[in-house]
């Protein structure tokens, strides 16, 4: 297994060309249009990471302490939550039965507890406006040869990403996995 390594950072030029090199997803296509965000997250994950990190820091630059609390109280919420999660028993039990509602319940308990500092918008923006500028871009920037031979290599196992492992864990690669799988499978039959 090749080790876990940080694609590079694309030019600008690559990553914002013209318009002529973004088009609106075909939304009654879902599986095309999820091939074409896993893709464009695999290959520019470096400027969407170098983007966040920027976004987050002007919104935490002009609102300091309300970033500063609401990343306080979320992380003593959810340090919280995994410490009851694993010492109380019957916190262990509802975790366990119902994962989904612990989470909720973690996430209600943050915003309630921020909204008591004001710290609950400002946080919340600083972390939903660059995943919103992501997500909009990765569905609207068209694919190019290079993004999809990189891609290739990501999904045959030859380069892993810190994106590519996220994705693995989501059940979001098997299917491009089967697809490269089925690619040189016909290459070699033809060979």
């Amino acid at each position: 297994m090749a080790k876990v390594e940080l694609t590079p950072l694309r030019p600008w030029d690559d990553f914002f060309p013209g318009s002529d090199r973004f088009a609106k997803p075909d939304v009654r296509d879902l599986p095309k249009w999820n091939n074409r965000v896993v893709n464009n997250l695999l290959y520019y994950q470096t400027n969407y990471l170098a983007m966040a990190v920027m976004v987050f820091l002007i919104v935490g630059f002009l609102n300091p302490m309300e970033m500063f609390m609401g990343m306080a109280v979320v992380s003593l919420v959810f340090l919280g939550s995994v410490w009851a999660g694993e010492n109380k028993a019957m916190i262990k039990d509802f975790k366990r039965q119902n994962p989904t509602l612990f989470v909720m319940a973690v996430m209600l308990a943050s915003y309630f507890l921020m909204s008591l500092f004001d710290g609950v918008m400002v946080f919340i923006f600083g972390i939903t406006f660059p995943l919103l500028l992501i997500f909009a871009h990765a569905s609207f920037r068209l694919r190019n040869m290079k993004n999809k031979l990189e891609n290739k290599m990501e999904g045959a196992g030859l380069k892993k990403s810190p994106i590519g492992i996220l994705l693995d864990a989501l059940g979001q690669q098997e299917e491009s996995l089967q697809k490269i799988q089925e690619f040189l499978d016909g290459k070699l039959k033809e060979g």
